[in-house]
């Protein structure tokens, strides 16, 4: 089975408290576009990320809210922050380095939560069961092309509430040359 493959470029998460320490109370994340999984959204809000080492402005919040402000980054993005960030799945946010956040308001020193996003795939039940895979399974992904390779340990994430795309992060879209309208990578079962 194939499936698109999109670029999720650096974002964050934040919870109603953290929104309301940078933003100011009442802040309301706007939609500004609709993202491929149902209910996620890019909105207008932006923050600066500040680590040991660097500082990336303008980094974009998705809504809507979440119980943990989450910061994904690219290796790239890392090292710019000084930033020594695990690979992991969204909300697996213990021991990870924290950073200061910094609004329009004000600021927001993080004890944890920067991750580098595991590759992933989102898939509705229906698509898992086409494809062979069961929720957190581990599979590979091959892309052909002039840069052709197979992404090692993605993860499988199964829900009704889900569509079905894989993310990675812009240094592996930009490794494998992944450019153009819905790219896409066959699923190989382990």
């Amino acid at each position: 089975m194939n499936v698109i493959i999109e670029g999720s470029g650096r974002h964050l998460h934040v919870t109603e408290a953290d929104l309301e320490s940078l933003f100011g109370k009442g802040h309301v994340l706007d939609v500004k576009k609709n993202l491929s999984q149902p209910g996620q959204f890019a909105t207008s809000s932006r923050v600066d990320i500040v680590g040991p080492k660097g500082t990336i402005k303008g980094v974009s919040i998705l809504g809507p809210c979440r119980k943990a402000t989450q910061i994904e980054l690219s290796f790239t993005d890392a090292r710019i922050t000084g930033l020594d960030c695990p690979v992991r799945e969204s909300g697996d946010l213990a021991g990870t380095p924290g950073c200061t956040l910094i609004g329009p308001a004000g600021q927001v020193e993080l004890k944890e939560g920067v991750i580098i996003a595991k590759r992933h795939i989102h898939m509705t039940p229906e698509d898992a069961e086409k494809a062979g895979v069961k929720d957190k399974q581990i599979v590979q992904v091959k892309v052909g092309g002039a840069r052709g390779l197979i992404f090692d340990e993605v993860v499988c994430r199964i829900s009704p509430d889900y569509a079905t795309y894989m993310h990675v992060d812009y240094d592996e879209i930009n490794a494998a040359s992944l450019f153009g309208k819905d790219p896409e990578g066959e699923i190989i079962v382990k």
